[in-house]
Parts: structure tokens; C-alpha cells; sequence
């Protein structure tokens, strides 16, 4: 039988409550649209710059679904949470349910603040897509922190503790943390911070790199998804084709996304006409701004570091036209 423990102070028992599956149904429930995207997505460009450690991630590491749960905030405070300013500033941690078999399980923690804040849409889920969620996805209950990067949003919960530090497991203090390019072999993991909020992205989904034009084609449909992590709205992508000519790309956003939690992905499109001189290779990239005005770098030899982590430079794909 499922339970979910809550305590709201590390090494007492006497603030711990339990929760079934069905206690937690009994909340208000809410529906959040939110994109989940892996630190490590399109770790593969930043390998082709230089090693680096961590599986090639291409652009797929990213994904989107309709999550439908209750708020954590409102069954925090059910267990005895109460929220001032000093205790805004403690972590959330999410322990799962994922073992090693010697006794470690997967845990990852968010700053209080976020779990607290009304409009950061923080839920114990159940549902994905309007069904039971499934066991790959965190069956029976997943926490979503939307806008934050996917490895805290911790699969099959079994328990939350609030505390003064952040978690101390491997994947919170020796993990998903950027470096400077400068950090080869020896890293000095406390020297950074843990990765929460993610930058902007974009990536081109269509036509695939590689893709053969016939000479006959004049014009391509190009489309692609952007986003931008802590709720920060996409206002526009730009699609260039060569080095010079830009054209701006159509966005397709979810008809409720509002400033500051636009946690969904958008899609989006553009018409490229193909040059009339082009012969040979052609290369198409894209690149997404942010509500708060933050750009994709041009090159992802300008974001590498030792972990391949939020590589977010310009996505560029090669056509060849016959």
C-alpha cells in the first residue's frame, strides 16, 4: 500500500505525517502543462567540441505533457508547514522510491521558496495526460516542479523532508552542476551551485539534418520546439538560413500561458525560401528569446564544460540541395 511520508524537520520524528493515495486525492486538484527537459539535453554538440562525461544526448531529452495533481504547498501546510521568512528559505527534498539495493535511493531538493510559491505550480502528481500516470513516468505519485530541471522533478515519491540544507545526496551536490571551461579533470563540486531554473532552448525538429532538397524546391516548412525554464515566456524564434538572412518563425503556445509561468513548451514554424543560388550545403539554425530577453549563444564551443550540461547554444541543421 502506498504512503507518502512528510517531515517537516530532518531527524524528528515527532513532525512526520503519512499520506495514502487516496488522502492525497482528497486535495483541491490542479492541471499544469509543463515541459520536463533532462540538463544533459544535446549533449552531444558539446561532446563534438570537446569530451565530456555523461551520456550523447542528441535533442530528445525533453518532453511535454498536462500533469494533474494537488499543490504540495496545500498538503504541506495540511502536515503543519508553516511558511515566514525564515522558513522560506529551507529546501524541499524529494526522496524516491529508486534504490541501489545497499540501502541509497535517488533524492534531489528544491529551494522551500518555489514549493511555497502560489503561482510556481508545484504538484504531487497522478495523473499525465489525463490518465493514471504510468510506472515509467513515476507511477503512483511524481513530484513536478515546473520550469526546473527534470532531475528534480523525482519520480515514484515516497518521501518529502523540509530542511535547512539542500539535499545531500550524489545527484544534488556531485551532479547537474555547470563549470567553467576552464574545469577539465579535477572538479571541486561545491564551488557551484546546484541547477534549478534552465536557460533558454530551442531545437530544430524538422527536416532532419541531412535531408536531401531536389533541386526543384523552392521554399521548406521548418519547425522546431523552444523553451525556457523558471515560467519565463518564449516571445519569439528566429530561424536563420547561410550566416545572414533571418526570418521570424510562428509560435504555437497553450491558449492559458501567462508571464512568468509559461511552463509548457511552444511549438513553432516557419517558411524558409531556399535561395536560388544555393547548390550544395545549406545550413539552418534557429534561436529562441525569452520574455526576460535572455538569447541562445551562437556556438556551442561557447557553453561547453566538463558535465555537458544545459547546452542551449543556436541548434543548426545541414540540408543538401541537389
Amino acid at each position: 500500500t502506498y504512503e507518502l511520508e512528510i517531515k517537516l524537520a530532518v531527524g524528528s520524528d515527532s513532525d512526520k505525517k503519512k499520506y495514502s493515495l487516496s488522502d492525497l486525492q482528497e486535495f483541491e486538484q490542479h492541471t499544469v502543462v509543463a515541459a520536463l527537459q533532462c540538463a544533459g539535453n544535446r549533449r552531444k554538440e558539446l561532446h563534438d567540441v570537446e569530451n565530456v562525461r555523461g551520456l550523447t544526448w542528441t535533442g530528445g531529452a525533453i518532453g511535454n505533457a498536462t500533469w494533474t495533481g494537488v499543490k504540495l504547498s496545500d498538503v504541506l501546510r495540511d502536515a503543519g508547514y508553516e511558511a515566514t521568512e525564515e522558513t522560506l528559505g529551507q529546501h524541499c527534498i524529494f526522496r524516491g522510491l529508486d534504490g541501489d539495493g545497499a540501502g541509497t535511493f535517488y533524492e534531489a531538493s528544491v529551494p522551500m521558496k518555489k514549493v511555497m510559491d502560489q503561482y510556481g505550480d508545484v504538484l504531487l502528481a497522478f495523473k499525465m495526460n489525463g490518465e493514471e500516470i504510468s510506472r515509467d513516468h513515476g507511477y503512483p505519485v511524481r513530484v513536478i516542479v515546473p520550469g526546473h530541471v527534470g532531475a528534480r522533478n523525482v519520480k515514484w515519491l515516497s518521501k518529502i523532508t523540509v530542511s535547512n540544507e539542500e539535499s545531500d545526496s550524489h545527484w544534488q551536490r556531485k551532479d547537474y552542476k555547470s563549470f567553467s571551461p576552464a574545469v577539465k579533470d579535477s572538479i571541486d563540486w561545491e564551488s557551484a551551485p546546484s541547477i534549478q531554473e534552465m536557460p533558454v532552448q530551442s531545437l530544430i525538429c524538422c527536416p532532419a539534418s541531412g535531408s536531401v532538397l531536389s533541386s526543384e524546391v523552392d521554399e521548406i516548412e521548418v519547425t522546431g520546439y523552444a523553451w525556457s525554464g523558471g515560467g519565463r515566456d518564449v516571445i519569439r524564434v528566429d530561424v536563420r538560413v547561410g550566416e545572414d538572412t533571418w526570418y521570424e518563425a510562428e509560435l504555437e503556445k497553450p491558449l492559458d500561458v501567462t508571464s512568468q509561468r509559461a511552463w509548457s513548451w511552444c511549438l513553432w514554424r516557419a517558411t524558409i525560401p531556399i535561395p536560388t543560388d544555393a547548390d550544395g550545403d545549406i545550413q539552418i539554425s534557429c534561436r529562441a528569446v525569452d520574455e526576460s530577453y535572455n538569447i541562445q549563444p551562437e556556438a556551442a564551443k561557447n557553453v561547453w564544460n566538463v558535465r555537458g550540461l544545459n547546452n542551449n547554444a543556436m541548434h543548426s541543421i545541414i540540408l543538401t540541395k541537389e
